[in-house]
């Protein structure tokens, strides 16, 4: 996230300009370490937005996970008995 640091791959018609309230102190002490925070911001809210994504779908997938579970513990893996390790 530091001011050199480039992220191959982004080009500026992919961003928007927004406004954000930061911090004041945390905002100048991210600015005096050289901390690109734009790109700080971005890639928090990307792995926010990852985090989530992955929460929901664990949700919407919930009953066929714990049925997948139930069966390969009473029927163990489809393929196992062929296994060789």
């Amino acid at each position: 996230m530091l001011n050199n640091d480039s992220r191959k791959g982004r080009h500026k018609a992919n961003n928007k300009a927004t406004s954000l309230s930061l911090n004041v102190i945390v905002l100048a002490e991210g600015k005096k370490r050289g901390i690109n925070i734009s790109k700080a911001c971005d890639a928090f809210l990307e792995s926010l937005v990852k985090q989530e994504k992955e929460r929901l779908w664990k949700l919407e997938n919930a009953k066929f996970i714990s049925e997948y579970n139930r069966i390969t513990e009473e029927e163990c893996l489809p393929l196992d008995k062929w296994r060789s390790f």
